[in-house]
């Protein structure tokens, strides 16, 4: 079996997979497939929404359950719940379509919307809403590569290059994400 064959008879499993488990990077991978034409793009991103939303309904539930317990016992979870619940007062719609981009607090996020009792209601669209969103621009950045590469190549420039280029806009975008959640941390300490 042939790599192409294997993307095409298991690439949906594991695009659902991935995004059940809040795998950017199978569903960068996946989109890609699909710019080279083994995987359709609409039904990728379709599959993406349901099992991403499939997979942050779980954690709110719990929360509903047993959110309160954990709040109390478990001192971390304590200590981001007040950070979250000061966002939630100022931010409180786009809190849950938010929380799939603030890596580290999704979890504890999903928990504490579902101990604040937040309606199911709302918070199923609210995250469906999240999902579309998330699915999509992943979806985009990875079809998207898929022509940069192409053209980069056609140019003339190397793997090699291709990965250090990568590597520089990786660790950038790292740092820039690090000094605004900084900066976020010292303006909450600072009131």
């Amino acid at each position: 079996m042939d790599f192409p064959h294997l993307i095409e008879t298991y690439g949906y499993l594991a695009v659902a997979l991935g995004s059940f488990l809040e795998g950017e990077a199978v569903l960068l991978a996946g989109s890609l497939a699909a710019w080279h034409g083994h995987l359709s793009l609409p039904v990728v991103w379709a599959i993406a929404v349901v099992a991403s939303f499939l997979g942050n309904l779980p954690y709110f539930l719990a929360g509903r359950r047993f959110g309160p317990l954990a709040m109390r016992r478990v001192p971390a979870l304590h200590a981001r719940k007040k950070r979250l619940e000061c966002l939630l007062q100022r931010h409180h719609v786009l809190i849950v379509p938010a929380l799939r981009f603030c890596y580290g607090l999704r979890i504890v996020g999903l928990v504490t919307l579902g101990a604040g009792r937040m309606p199911v209601s709302r918070y199923v669209v609210l995250d469906l809403a999240g999902a579309v969103v998330w699915a999509a621009i992943i979806c985009a950045a990875g079809y998207g590569a898929g022509g940069l590469f192409r053209r980069a190549i056609e140019a003339g420039v190397t793997t090699e290059q291709l990965v250090g280029i990568a590597a520089v806009l990786g660790a950038s975008l790292l740092w820039l994400v690090r000094r605004r959640t900084m900066a976020a941390r010292r303006e909450q300490d600072g009131r």
